[in-house]
């Protein structure tokens, strides 16, 4: 079996144990999926995302690390959020710290006992990660860490747009 999959949906609607944030590093919403995902999952993330401690003034969470919360309205048990890299040009660490963001929400999901993860293409909206270089990321991360955990579900890839979608199709 494929543990493995790439989806074209909105993953505000996906089914699954926990679904992944892009997330800015206030977890306070914003645009992109982090909005869409704070608008569908209710106030209750907004007031619970507020609770949580800052590490330093205004950031809950750093680029590359992932906090989890409830999912409170959406069809999900939890969210995963995960600070991705703005695109700087590749000089100043993007690739790895993007690779972290999957690490850190996969372990998360794993030590939390989260069955399945669905992740959107973390950084490639307004922070500017550009989707090829970003998608293959994902799929090596995810592969790596299938390969080497027992995640007791499936890693869903999660494509809002046709465009990400033919790449991780394409590079899968």
């Amino acid at each position: 079996m494929n543990r493995i999959v790439i989806a074209r949906d909105d993953i505000t609607s996906i089914r699954c144990s926990a679904i992944v944030n892009a997330a800015n590093s206030t977890l306070l919403g914003g645009g992109g999926v982090d909005g869409a995902i704070h608008r569908a999952a209710g106030l209750r993330l907004l007031e619970y995302c507020r609770g949580l401690p800052e590490l330093e003034p205004g950031v809950r969470c750093r680029t590359g690390e992932a906090v989890l919360t409830p999912a409170f309205d959406l069809p999900c048990d939890h969210v995963i959020h995960t600070v991705g890299p703005v695109w700087r040009g590749g000089g100043h660490g993007e690739d790895e710290l993007l690779a972290r963001c999957y690490r850190a929400s996969l372990e998360l999901a794993r030590d939390s006992g989260v069955g399945s993860v669905a992740f959107p293409a973390i950084s490639c909206g307004v922070f500017g990660f550009p989707i090829r270089r970003a998608c293959r990321i994902a799929l090596e991360e995810t592969r790596r860490f299938a390969s080497a955990n027992d995640l007791p579900g499936k890693i869903v890839l999660t494509a809002f747009s046709d465009q990400v979608f033919r790449v991780l199709d394409e590079l899968s």
